[in-house]
Protein backbone atom coordinates (compact mmCIF):
# COMPACT_ATOMS: atom_id res chain seq x y z
CA UNK A 1 0.00 0.00 0.00
CA UNK A 2 1.32 3.19 -1.21
CA UNK A 3 1.20 5.34 2.22
CA UNK A 4 3.03 7.85 4.42
CA UNK A 5 3.74 4.52 6.83
CA UNK A 6 5.03 2.89 4.41
CA UNK A 7 7.70 6.04 3.63
CA UNK A 8 8.34 5.94 7.41
CA UNK A 9 9.33 2.12 7.64
CA UNK A 10 11.59 2.22 4.79
CA UNK A 11 13.40 5.39 6.20
CA UNK A 12 13.73 2.92 9.49
CA UNK A 13 14.75 -0.18 7.89
CA UNK A 14 17.62 2.55 6.25
CA UNK A 15 18.47 3.62 9.56
CA UNK A 16 18.25 0.09 11.52
CA UNK A 17 19.89 -1.69 9.23
CA UNK A 18 22.82 0.00 9.03
CA UNK A 19 22.57 2.02 5.13
CA UNK A 20 22.76 5.00 6.54
CA UNK A 21 26.15 4.84 8.26
CA UNK A 22 27.20 2.86 5.12
CA UNK A 23 26.52 5.98 2.78
CA UNK A 24 27.86 8.59 5.38
CA UNK A 25 31.07 6.52 5.28
CA UNK A 26 31.65 7.03 1.74
CA UNK A 27 31.22 10.48 1.73
CA UNK A 28 32.92 11.13 5.06
CA UNK A 29 35.86 9.46 3.07
CA UNK A 30 36.60 12.24 0.83
CA UNK A 31 38.56 14.61 2.30
CA UNK A 32 36.82 17.68 1.56
CA UNK A 33 38.64 20.58 3.65
CA UNK A 34 38.02 23.50 1.64
CA UNK A 35 40.64 25.81 3.73
CA UNK A 36 43.47 23.45 1.93
CA UNK A 37 44.21 24.13 -1.29
CA UNK A 38 45.83 20.57 -1.46
CA UNK A 39 42.64 19.53 -1.77
CA UNK A 40 40.63 21.13 -4.05
CA UNK A 41 40.62 18.06 -6.63
CA UNK A 42 38.96 16.34 -3.41
CA UNK A 43 35.74 18.77 -3.82
CA UNK A 44 35.01 18.30 -7.14
CA UNK A 45 35.53 14.17 -6.75
CA UNK A 46 32.52 14.61 -3.95
CA UNK A 47 30.14 16.23 -6.17
CA UNK A 48 31.03 14.30 -9.23
CA UNK A 49 31.87 10.37 -7.57
CA UNK A 50 29.26 10.89 -4.52
CA UNK A 51 26.63 13.46 -4.69
CA UNK A 52 25.71 13.21 -8.43
CA UNK A 53 25.40 9.16 -8.41
CA UNK A 54 22.99 9.91 -5.56
CA UNK A 55 20.72 12.59 -6.76
CA UNK A 56 20.67 11.05 -10.63
CA UNK A 57 19.67 7.53 -8.91
CA UNK A 58 16.56 9.10 -8.06
CA UNK A 59 15.50 11.53 -11.11
CA UNK A 60 17.69 14.52 -10.52
CA UNK A 61 19.77 16.05 -13.18
CA UNK A 62 22.90 17.56 -12.55
CA UNK A 63 25.53 19.54 -13.29
CA UNK A 64 28.36 21.71 -11.74
CA UNK A 65 28.38 25.76 -11.40
CA UNK A 66 31.46 27.47 -11.63
CA UNK A 67 31.97 29.44 -7.98
CA UNK A 68 31.92 33.34 -9.80
CA UNK A 69 34.29 34.38 -7.08
CA UNK A 70 36.68 31.09 -6.42
CA UNK A 71 36.17 29.11 -9.48
CA UNK A 72 38.43 25.91 -7.58
CA UNK A 73 35.08 25.93 -5.22
CA UNK A 74 32.39 24.26 -7.06
CA UNK A 75 28.83 24.41 -6.90
CA UNK A 76 26.61 21.41 -7.45
CA UNK A 77 23.17 22.38 -8.67
CA UNK A 78 20.90 19.33 -9.14
CA UNK A 79 16.63 19.67 -9.97
CA UNK A 80 13.66 17.47 -10.28
CA UNK A 81 11.06 18.83 -11.75
CA UNK A 82 8.11 17.07 -12.14
CA UNK A 83 5.09 19.84 -12.69
CA UNK A 84 5.35 23.34 -13.20
CA UNK A 85 2.09 23.64 -11.02
CA UNK A 86 3.74 22.02 -8.39
CA UNK A 87 5.56 24.10 -5.05
CA UNK A 88 9.19 24.28 -5.71
CA UNK A 89 10.92 23.62 -2.76
CA UNK A 90 14.75 24.57 -2.30
CA UNK A 91 17.77 22.55 -0.19
CA UNK A 92 21.09 23.45 0.60
CA UNK A 93 23.83 21.79 2.28
CA UNK A 94 28.09 21.92 2.22
CA UNK A 95 30.32 19.19 1.33
CA UNK A 96 33.57 20.64 2.37
CA UNK A 97 34.77 20.14 5.94
CA UNK A 98 36.73 22.05 8.47
CA UNK A 99 40.37 21.35 9.21
CA UNK A 100 40.95 18.06 9.98
CA UNK A 101 43.05 18.93 12.94
CA UNK A 102 44.24 14.73 12.30
CA UNK A 103 46.42 14.72 15.61
CA UNK A 104 44.06 15.71 17.76
CA UNK A 105 41.31 13.31 17.29
CA UNK A 106 41.50 10.67 20.23
CA UNK A 107 42.90 7.12 19.85
CA UNK A 108 40.81 5.25 17.77
CA UNK A 109 39.44 7.67 15.86
CA UNK A 110 40.40 9.22 12.70
CA UNK A 111 38.66 12.37 10.66
CA UNK A 112 38.07 10.49 7.67
CA UNK A 113 37.12 7.22 8.86
CA UNK A 114 33.42 6.87 10.40
CA UNK A 115 33.65 4.74 13.51
CA UNK A 116 30.59 4.13 15.43
CA UNK A 117 30.36 4.05 19.16
CA UNK A 118 27.26 3.33 20.98
CA UNK A 119 24.70 6.04 19.90
CA UNK A 120 27.91 7.70 18.59
CA UNK A 121 28.82 8.40 14.61
CA UNK A 122 32.54 9.82 14.69
CA UNK A 123 33.79 11.31 11.54
CA UNK A 124 34.60 14.82 10.31
CA UNK A 125 31.97 16.45 8.30
CA UNK A 126 29.28 13.58 9.90
CA UNK A 127 27.61 16.53 11.91
CA UNK A 128 28.87 19.86 9.57
CA UNK A 129 27.28 18.66 7.13
CA UNK A 130 27.45 15.69 5.06
CA UNK A 131 25.44 13.72 7.69
CA UNK A 132 22.93 16.51 7.73
CA UNK A 133 21.97 16.62 3.38
CA UNK A 134 22.77 13.03 3.45
CA UNK A 135 19.10 12.81 5.65
CA UNK A 136 17.60 14.92 3.51
CA UNK A 137 18.59 13.36 -0.08
CA UNK A 138 17.84 9.85 2.21
CA UNK A 139 14.36 11.12 2.78
CA UNK A 140 13.85 12.29 -0.82
CA UNK A 141 14.58 8.85 -1.79
CA UNK A 142 12.19 7.36 0.48
CA UNK A 143 9.14 9.10 -0.87
CA UNK A 144 10.23 8.59 -4.43
CA UNK A 145 10.20 5.26 -4.24
CA UNK A 146 6.54 5.10 -2.27
CA UNK A 147 5.00 7.33 -4.39
CA UNK A 148 6.60 6.98 -7.33
CA UNK A 149 7.30 10.65 -7.38
CA UNK A 150 8.05 13.69 -5.04
CA UNK A 151 4.97 15.34 -5.93
CA UNK A 152 6.29 18.71 -5.46
CA UNK A 153 9.40 20.20 -7.48
CA UNK A 154 12.60 19.95 -5.89
CA UNK A 155 15.84 22.01 -6.36
CA UNK A 156 19.66 21.65 -4.89
CA UNK A 157 22.49 23.33 -4.06
CA UNK A 158 25.52 21.85 -2.74
CA UNK A 159 28.28 24.61 -2.41
CA UNK A 160 32.25 23.27 -1.18
CA UNK A 161 32.87 26.76 0.35
CA UNK A 162 31.03 27.06 3.39
CA UNK A 163 34.07 26.33 5.90
CA UNK A 164 35.45 29.64 3.93
CA UNK A 165 32.78 31.55 4.61
CA UNK A 166 30.68 30.64 1.23
CA UNK A 167 32.82 32.92 -1.16
CA UNK A 168 30.48 33.69 -3.91
CA UNK A 169 27.10 31.87 -2.93
CA UNK A 170 25.67 35.11 -3.14
CA UNK A 171 26.88 36.00 -6.37
CA UNK A 172 25.87 32.96 -7.39
CA UNK A 173 22.22 33.39 -6.35
CA UNK A 174 22.25 36.60 -7.81
CA UNK A 175 23.34 35.67 -11.34
CA UNK A 176 20.87 32.53 -11.28
CA UNK A 177 18.18 33.57 -9.23
CA UNK A 178 15.58 32.17 -12.14
CA UNK A 179 17.38 29.04 -11.91
CA UNK A 180 17.39 28.77 -8.42
CA UNK A 181 13.45 30.79 -8.20
CA UNK A 182 11.49 28.69 -4.91
CA UNK A 183 8.67 28.76 -3.23
CA UNK A 184 10.60 28.10 0.43
CA UNK A 185 14.37 27.23 1.32
CA UNK A 186 14.08 24.09 3.37
CA UNK A 187 17.74 23.35 4.61
CA UNK A 188 19.86 21.44 7.42
CA UNK A 189 22.95 22.61 9.17
CA UNK A 190 23.68 23.71 13.03
CA UNK A 191 22.87 22.31 16.01
CA UNK A 192 19.37 20.95 17.62
CA UNK A 193 18.23 23.04 20.77
CA UNK A 194 19.14 19.46 22.55
CA UNK A 195 19.41 16.43 20.89
CA UNK A 196 15.60 14.90 21.63
CA UNK A 197 14.18 18.12 21.11
CA UNK A 198 13.17 18.62 17.28
CA UNK A 199 14.26 22.22 16.30
CA UNK A 200 13.41 24.89 13.78
CA UNK A 201 15.12 28.16 13.42
CA UNK A 202 14.46 30.53 10.66
CA UNK A 203 17.34 32.50 10.38
CA UNK A 204 20.96 33.30 11.78
CA UNK A 205 23.20 35.59 13.75
CA UNK A 206 25.51 37.32 11.92
CA UNK A 207 29.19 37.34 11.87
CA UNK A 208 32.00 39.95 11.63
CA UNK A 209 35.32 38.89 11.89
CA UNK A 210 38.34 41.47 12.23
CA UNK A 211 41.65 42.08 14.20
CA UNK A 212 42.94 44.59 16.30
CA UNK A 213 46.05 45.71 16.15
CA UNK A 214 48.79 47.92 18.33
CA UNK A 215 51.70 48.43 16.61
CA UNK A 216 54.78 50.51 18.08
CA UNK A 217 58.23 49.75 16.84
CA UNK A 218 60.13 47.43 15.10
CA UNK A 219 61.81 44.59 17.55
CA UNK A 220 61.13 44.24 21.36
CA UNK A 221 63.33 46.13 23.81
CA UNK A 222 65.09 45.10 27.00
CA UNK A 223 62.20 45.18 29.75
CA UNK A 224 65.04 46.30 32.49
CA UNK A 225 66.26 49.17 30.33
CA UNK A 226 63.34 50.41 28.95
CA UNK A 227 60.08 49.13 31.30
CA UNK A 228 58.47 52.05 32.20
CA UNK A 229 59.61 54.21 29.49
CA UNK A 230 57.93 52.83 26.24
CA UNK A 231 54.30 52.05 25.97
CA UNK A 232 53.49 48.32 26.36
CA UNK A 233 51.11 47.44 23.44
CA UNK A 234 49.66 44.10 25.25
CA UNK A 235 48.85 46.11 27.85
CA UNK A 236 47.27 49.15 25.80
CA UNK A 237 45.39 46.21 23.65
CA UNK A 238 44.07 44.76 26.87
CA UNK A 239 42.83 47.92 28.15
CA UNK A 240 40.59 48.37 24.45
CA UNK A 241 39.68 45.35 25.25
CA UNK A 242 37.95 45.36 28.01
CA UNK A 243 36.23 49.02 27.19
CA UNK A 244 34.12 46.98 24.28
CA UNK A 245 32.67 44.25 27.38
CA UNK A 246 32.71 44.64 30.82
CA UNK A 247 34.14 41.99 33.40
CA UNK A 248 30.99 39.84 32.90
CA UNK A 249 31.11 40.28 29.05
CA UNK A 250 28.38 42.62 28.78
CA UNK A 251 28.21 45.05 25.68
CA UNK A 252 29.50 48.44 25.96
CA UNK A 253 29.92 49.65 22.34
CA UNK A 254 25.94 51.01 22.48
CA UNK A 255 25.67 50.64 18.21
CA UNK A 256 26.05 46.79 19.23
CA UNK A 257 23.46 46.65 21.48
CA UNK A 258 20.67 45.33 19.68
CA UNK A 259 16.96 46.40 19.17
CA UNK A 260 15.37 43.78 18.46
CA UNK A 261 14.59 41.51 21.75
CA UNK A 262 11.03 42.62 21.65
CA UNK A 263 8.32 41.17 23.94
CA UNK A 264 7.52 38.87 21.16
CA UNK A 265 10.65 37.25 20.54
CA UNK A 266 11.78 37.39 24.47
CA UNK A 267 7.87 35.09 24.35
CA UNK A 268 8.74 32.54 21.83
CA UNK A 269 12.75 32.08 23.84
CA UNK A 270 10.54 31.13 26.80
CA UNK A 271 10.50 27.69 25.59
CA UNK A 272 13.97 27.38 24.78
CA UNK A 273 16.00 26.20 27.58
CA UNK A 274 19.67 25.81 26.96
CA UNK A 275 22.39 23.49 28.62
CA UNK A 276 21.42 19.93 30.20
CA UNK A 277 23.35 18.42 27.67
CA UNK A 278 26.94 17.11 26.88
CA UNK A 279 29.34 20.03 26.59
CA UNK A 280 30.41 22.70 29.19
CA UNK A 281 28.24 23.87 31.61
CA UNK A 282 26.73 27.28 31.03
CA UNK A 283 28.25 30.09 32.90
CA UNK A 284 25.13 31.81 34.47
CA UNK A 285 27.64 34.83 35.69
CA UNK A 286 28.34 35.67 32.27
CA UNK A 287 26.81 37.98 29.56
CA UNK A 288 24.00 40.39 29.50
CA UNK A 289 22.70 40.26 33.21
CA UNK A 290 19.46 41.21 32.87
CA UNK A 291 18.93 38.50 30.04
CA UNK A 292 17.65 34.71 30.35
CA UNK A 293 20.46 32.31 28.83
CA UNK A 294 18.40 31.74 25.83
CA UNK A 295 18.02 35.21 24.92
CA UNK A 296 21.94 36.44 25.54
CA UNK A 297 22.52 33.49 22.58
CA UNK A 298 19.73 33.69 20.50
CA UNK A 299 18.41 37.34 21.11
CA UNK A 300 21.18 39.23 21.77
CA UNK A 301 24.98 39.92 20.41
CA UNK A 302 27.98 38.50 21.97
CA UNK A 303 31.94 39.98 21.71
CA UNK A 304 34.62 36.96 21.74
CA UNK A 305 38.52 37.01 21.28
CA UNK A 306 39.26 34.30 19.46
CA UNK A 307 43.00 34.36 19.47
CA UNK A 308 45.36 36.86 20.88
CA UNK A 309 49.06 37.13 20.75
CA UNK A 310 52.52 39.74 21.73
CA UNK A 311 56.06 38.79 21.67
CA UNK A 312 56.59 34.90 21.26
CA UNK A 313 54.58 33.26 24.07
CA UNK A 314 56.19 30.06 23.73
CA UNK A 315 59.22 31.27 24.40
CA UNK A 316 59.53 34.26 26.24
CA UNK A 317 62.24 36.91 26.80
CA UNK A 318 62.32 39.88 29.25
CA UNK A 319 61.50 42.49 26.90
CA UNK A 320 58.94 44.94 25.58
CA UNK A 321 56.97 44.10 22.54
CA UNK A 322 56.47 46.13 19.66
CA UNK A 323 52.92 44.90 18.81
CA UNK A 324 50.10 43.47 20.08
CA UNK A 325 47.25 41.84 17.84
CA UNK A 326 43.37 40.29 18.86
CA UNK A 327 41.61 38.08 16.35
CA UNK A 328 37.76 38.99 17.19
CA UNK A 329 33.95 38.36 16.62
CA UNK A 330 30.91 39.83 16.80
CA UNK A 331 28.12 37.39 16.26
CA UNK A 332 24.99 39.98 15.77
CA UNK A 333 21.12 39.34 15.13
CA UNK A 334 18.62 41.23 13.29
CA UNK A 335 18.29 44.86 14.88
CA UNK A 336 22.01 45.59 14.61
CA UNK A 337 23.59 47.93 11.40
CA UNK A 338 26.00 45.70 9.88
CA UNK A 339 27.56 48.69 8.06
CA UNK A 340 28.01 50.48 11.35
CA UNK A 341 29.80 47.45 13.70
CA UNK A 342 33.97 48.32 13.07
CA UNK A 343 32.68 51.88 12.20
CA UNK A 344 30.76 52.37 15.78
CA UNK A 345 33.59 50.13 17.10
CA UNK A 346 36.15 53.12 15.90
CA UNK A 347 34.32 55.71 17.41
CA UNK A 348 34.15 53.98 20.55
CA UNK A 349 38.07 53.30 20.49
CA UNK A 350 38.25 57.12 19.89
CA UNK A 351 36.11 58.28 22.44
CA UNK A 352 37.89 56.33 25.07
CA UNK A 353 41.09 57.69 23.75
CA UNK A 354 42.51 53.89 21.92
CA UNK A 355 43.72 56.12 18.75
CA UNK A 356 46.50 53.54 18.92
CA UNK A 357 44.34 50.84 18.08
CA UNK A 358 44.18 49.60 14.57
CA UNK A 359 40.64 47.82 13.23
CA UNK A 360 41.33 45.16 10.49
CA UNK A 361 38.52 44.13 8.57
CA UNK A 362 38.57 40.09 7.45
CA UNK A 363 36.83 39.65 4.71
CA UNK A 364 35.99 36.12 5.39
CA UNK A 365 33.88 34.88 8.34
CA UNK A 366 31.07 37.69 7.45
CA UNK A 367 27.61 36.67 6.99
CA UNK A 368 24.56 38.59 7.69
CA UNK A 369 21.49 37.86 10.52
CA UNK A 370 18.61 37.10 8.61
CA UNK A 371 15.16 36.24 11.20
CA UNK A 372 11.71 34.91 9.95
CA UNK A 373 8.16 35.75 11.17
CA UNK A 374 7.86 32.01 13.09
CA UNK A 375 4.22 32.55 12.49
CA UNK A 376 4.83 32.25 8.53
CA UNK A 377 2.81 29.64 6.72
CA UNK A 378 5.86 28.26 6.05
CA UNK A 379 7.21 28.02 9.49
CA UNK A 380 3.27 26.66 10.55
CA UNK A 381 3.40 24.35 7.92
CA UNK A 382 6.52 22.54 8.78
CA UNK A 383 6.06 22.48 12.28
CA UNK A 384 2.79 20.60 12.04
CA UNK A 385 4.46 17.79 10.16
CA UNK A 386 7.25 17.47 12.48
CA UNK A 387 4.77 17.27 15.30
CA UNK A 388 2.98 15.12 13.46
CA UNK A 389 5.96 12.53 13.07
CA UNK A 390 7.63 12.75 16.18
CA UNK A 391 4.89 13.09 18.54
CA UNK A 392 6.48 15.80 19.72
CA UNK A 393 6.19 19.80 19.36
CA UNK A 394 9.47 21.34 17.86
CA UNK A 395 11.51 24.09 19.21
CA UNK A 396 10.80 27.45 17.54
CA UNK A 397 14.10 29.68 17.08
CA UNK A 398 14.18 32.85 15.86
CA UNK A 399 17.46 32.34 14.30
CA UNK A 400 20.57 30.21 15.13
CA UNK A 401 23.21 31.56 17.53
CA UNK A 402 25.57 30.69 15.05
CA UNK A 403 25.69 31.97 11.23
CA UNK A 404 25.32 30.64 7.90
CA UNK A 405 24.90 32.15 4.72
CA UNK A 406 21.17 32.94 4.55
CA UNK A 407 20.93 36.12 3.71
CA UNK A 408 21.98 34.72 0.15
CA UNK A 409 18.69 33.02 0.23
CA UNK A 410 15.85 35.04 1.78
CA UNK A 411 17.15 38.43 0.68
CA UNK A 412 19.14 37.68 -2.41
CA UNK A 413 16.22 35.22 -3.32
CA UNK A 414 13.56 36.67 -1.22
CA UNK A 415 12.64 33.14 0.03
CA UNK A 416 11.39 32.04 3.15
CA UNK A 417 13.89 29.98 5.07
CA UNK A 418 13.07 27.01 7.21
CA UNK A 419 16.02 25.17 8.64
CA UNK A 420 15.58 21.49 10.72
CA UNK A 421 19.09 21.38 11.96
CA UNK A 422 20.01 16.99 12.66
CA UNK A 423 22.90 17.87 15.06
CA UNK A 424 22.72 18.58 18.60
CA UNK A 425 25.46 21.06 20.60
CA UNK A 426 28.09 18.76 22.10
CA UNK A 427 28.59 17.20 18.15
CA UNK A 428 32.36 18.66 18.68
CA UNK A 429 31.52 20.52 15.31
CA UNK A 430 34.80 21.92 13.76
CA UNK A 431 36.51 20.27 16.55
CA UNK A 432 38.60 16.68 16.88
CA UNK A 433 36.43 14.28 17.89
CA UNK A 434 33.51 15.54 15.83
CA UNK A 435 30.32 12.95 15.92
CA UNK A 436 26.30 12.84 15.16
CA UNK A 437 23.76 10.33 17.56
CA UNK A 438 22.32 7.70 15.77
CA UNK A 439 19.40 7.96 17.44
CA UNK A 440 18.94 11.34 16.60
CA UNK A 441 19.48 11.03 12.71
CA UNK A 442 16.88 8.29 12.96
CA UNK A 443 14.17 10.49 14.36
CA UNK A 444 15.71 13.25 12.06
CA UNK A 445 15.27 10.71 8.77
CA UNK A 446 11.80 10.12 9.87
CA UNK A 447 11.18 13.49 10.23
CA UNK A 448 12.34 14.74 6.86
CA UNK A 449 10.64 12.03 5.08
CA UNK A 450 7.54 13.18 6.36
CA UNK A 451 7.94 16.49 5.80
CA UNK A 452 8.66 15.27 1.98
CA UNK A 453 5.51 13.64 1.68
CA UNK A 454 3.43 15.87 3.49
CA UNK A 455 4.67 18.72 1.20
CA UNK A 456 3.67 16.90 -1.89
CA UNK A 457 0.78 15.14 -0.55
CA UNK A 458 -1.63 17.82 -1.65
CA UNK A 459 -0.04 17.92 -5.01
CA UNK A 460 0.34 14.29 -5.62
CA UNK A 461 -3.21 13.82 -6.98
CA UNK A 462 -2.43 16.54 -10.06
CA UNK A 463 -2.10 14.92 -13.47
CA UNK A 464 0.69 15.40 -16.07
CA UNK A 465 3.17 14.22 -12.55
CA UNK A 466 6.58 12.43 -13.92
CA UNK A 467 9.36 11.49 -12.89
Amino acid sequence: MTSRASALHDIEAYADQGGFVEELSRLVSFPTESQEESRRDDLFRYLNEAAIVMLTDIGFTCRILENPAAPQLPFLYAERIENPEFETILIYGHGDVIRAQADQWREGLEPFKVVVEGDKIYGRGTADNKGQHLINIAALRAVVKTRGALGFNAKIILEMAEECGSPGLNELCSAHKELLSSDVLIASDGPRLHPDKPTLFMGSRGAVNFDLRVDYREGAHHSGNWGGLLKDPAIVLAHALASIVDRRGQIKVPEWRPTSLTPEIRKALEDCPVGGFEGPSIDTDWGEESLTPSERVFGWNSFAVLAQKSGVPEAPVNAISGWATAHCQLRYVVGTDPEDILPALRRHFDREGFNDVQIVPMELGKFHATRLDPADPWVVRVAASVQETTGKKPVLLPNLAGSIPNESFSETLGLPTVWLPHSYPGCSQHAPNEHLLLSSCREALRMMTGLFWDIGDTRAALSGSST
